[in-house]
């Protein structure tokens, strides 16, 4: 499949760049380090790509002594000074796509990569000596389908684009959709898709790897101004899981976990109360009840839901089963 017209104007634009930074190249050598598939551009479409690189901010010039593109005031794409905290962020993102794995590891690594090249020796030495950080995550492992269908849904995301495909729900049934993807959430080793659904006309949040038969569509669509992938996702421990009212739950954890309970964030609704024994109180504002009840079990029994009362019915439930499996 072809890149999307804007798409390939990005990344002609981005070589371009990189051909002015050099600072060696004439107009007509500019056409042949930007040529696509042996076809060099224009001499008006080269112009006006320059003219859009210069409308832009980039400081771009045409040197008559050396017969040149190159950068003014001593400007530089690869000229990246990290301070100390700047490098320790880097050298953690590269552990932090090692540890994700799959495409978006692979793709996170690559920026990181980018970064140190432009760093300079100093970075190199920093980055190649080992990371401070160790991330614990569930790794991304999709099957060869499940690469195809995020490259085909992140493409469509990034050049706004419906698509359609075919659909495996967790109770086995398939059907035909046809979105518009707004974003993407990443948890336990699964990568979901939150999209506008056109058949349920509303919002959606479909499982990759349960994407089958991608088409990216010509018909094109405006994702909603007040949208925010972060928001989204923020009522939910997992990011997937929503409804229309949230609901609050107050658990009142134990001093032995209460630190730990408090820096695990796990909604952005919540309110902490610290008492003095050291054990804490925390109200969250949850769209799915049992999602956070399976959440609070995992504690074991050093949490305890306060309230509401179906909360506390629903857990007792739960650990009544789970204990009767080792009866």
């Amino acid at each position: 499949m072809t890149a999307p017209e804007g798409e390939s104007k990005v990344v002609l634009l981005v070589r371009l760049l990189n051909a002015i930074d050099q600072g060696q190249h004439s107009f007509e050598d500019l056409k042949d380090r930007i040529a696509e598939g042996g076809k060099r551009p224009s001499t008006r479409s080269l112009r006006r790509y320059l003219a859009i690189l210069a409308n832009a901010g980039f400081p771009l010039y045409f040197d008559r002594a050396t017969n040149a593109y190159r950068f003014a005031g001593g400007y530089s794409l690869k000229r990246l000074d990290l301070n100390s905290g700047e490098l320790f962020g880097l050298v953690a993102l590269r552990s932090l796509g090692a540890s994700i794995g799959g495409t978006i590891g692979a793709s996170i690594d690559e920026v990181a990569e980018k970064l140190v090249d432009s760093a300079g020796r100093s970075a190199r030495a920093r980055v190649e000596a080992g990371s401070p950080v160790a991330f614990r995550l569930s790794g991304v492992d999709l099957d060869e389908p499940g690469e195809r269908a995020f490259a085909l849904l992140s493409a469509a995301e990034r050049s706004s684009r419906s698509i359609r495909f075919n659909y495996l729900d967790k109770e086995g049934k398939s059907s035909s959709r046809t979105a518009d993807p707004y974003g993407f959430i990443i948890n336990a080793g699964r990568v979901y898709c939150v999209a506008y659904d056109h058949t349920r006309n509303d919002k959606r949040t479909f499982a990759v790897d349960s994407v089958s038969d991608p088409e990216v569509l010509g018909q094109t669509f405006v994702r909603p101004s007040g949208f925010d992938i972060e928001a989204y996702a923020a009522a939910s421990i997992s990011g997937v899981l929503h409804g229309e009212e949230t609901t609050e739950v107050r658990v009142r954890f134990a001093p032995r976990v209460a630190k730990a309970a408090v820096a695990a964030r796990v909604v952005a609704d919540r309110e902490v109360q610290r008492h003095e024994d050291g054990s804490a109180e925390i109200a969250y504002r949850v769209a799915d009840l049992d999602e956070l009840v399976r959440w609070v079990l995992g504690w074991g029994a050093q949490a305890e839901i306060v309230s509401p009362p179906n909360a506390r019915t629903r857990i007792a439930a739960l650990a009544k089963d789970v204990a009767a499996k080792y009866t």
